[in-house]
């Protein structure tokens, strides 16, 4: 019975980080608003190794449309303007010589739905993520008979798993109901 625990305690952790996950890659997808964590994820190269922009520039959001870059060092700003126009965030970023700034324009009806298409891969990947941890923690209980554990335990084990599962599923699309709002609200 202690075993079943430590396989529901396992699988509960693990679907809890892949929600983390799922928050994370969800507040990559914008909403129309300018917001610092549109540029997580984007690395410069900064004196031949790959680094995370904030680790060389301050970023904030002026305004709801715009986000403004103020490098620590004057001459990174050619090296943070490369790596947004290679990154597949569709921003122009224009400088000034000390700033750099990126206009976020308005999203328009076709690109809403584009990114709502973008929310529901995710949302998919998370749920078969979810799924995943579902069959791996069964396999993982079931294997216990061989251990001793009885039948019935392992069938009580196994309806928790899936109550873990559902829970989740149900946190899953919850996410997916707010962004899709945040996002079709004009």
């Amino acid at each position: 019975m202690e075993e079943i625990e430590l396989y529901l305690e396992d699988a509960r952790d693990t679907m809890e980080k892949a929600l983390k996950h799922l928050n994370i890659e969800l507040s990559k997808i914008r909403a129309g608003k300018a917001s610092p964590s549109m540029l997580d994820g984007l690395q410069v190269e900064y004196y031949g190794m790959n680094s995370p922009i904030h680790n060389v520039a301050s970023v904030t959001t002026p305004d709801a449309r715009t986000i403004a870059i103020k490098p620590f060092e004057r001459k990174m700003i050619s090296e943070i303007e490369k790596a947004i126009r290679n990154s597949n965030l569709g921003l122009s970023p224009t400088n000034d010589g000390e700033n750099i700034r990126l206009n976020i324009p308005a999203l328009t009806e076709e690109r809403r739905r584009d990114l709502v298409k973008k929310v529901k891969a995710e949302i998919e990947v998370a749920k078969v993520n979810i799924r995943n941890i579902r069959k791996d923690t069964n396999d993982g209980i079931r294997k216990l008979t061989k251990e001793g554990v009885s039948e019935d335990e392992v069938k009580k084990g196994e309806e928790r798993v899936q109550k873990l599962t559902d829970s989740h599923i149900a946190k899953i699309d919850e996410i997916f109901a707010a962004k899709e709002k945040d996002i079709m609200v004009v």
